[in-house]
């Protein structure tokens, strides 16, 4: 894998924007119509969320990851995907150097709504 150049700087203001949080995975459903999409059910402490990601093709078996910890965005705008509102992001390690996506996860777990920054 070639290291890809690292991006143009930006203020510390700018990083306090993203709001990127711990969540426990509690479920793992296809989004019908799609070969690629999963929703997963994210506990953030207090309050639960959908967050739709691409995990089929990544994984023999999305299901895997459901009790595990891993990194989120929360405050991305809401988006439908194939009928599914999305309400974040998940955080992964690899996919956009094109090498097969890992999570991002605490090294113990901690309180799920855990800010990282």
């Amino acid at each position: 894998m070639a290291v890809a150049m690292v991006k143009p700087a930006i203020t510390k203001e700018l990083l306090d924007q993203l709001d990127i949080r711990v969540g426990t995975i509690l479920a793992v459903d296809d989004v019908p119509g799609s070969d690629k999409l999963v929703a997963l059910r994210v506990n953030f402490g207090d309050h639960e969320r959908t967050i739709v990601a691409g995990l089929k093709k990544e994984r023999a078996d999305p299901g895997e990851i459901v009790g595990k910890q891993a990194l989120f965005v929360v405050n991305l705008e809401p988006r439908k995907m194939r009928g599914v509102l999305s309400e974040g992001m998940l955080f992964d390690l690899g996919y956009a150097d094109g090498i097969t996506p890992v999570l991002a996860v605490p090294e113990r777990p901690v309180p799920d709504g855990t800010r990282a920054g």
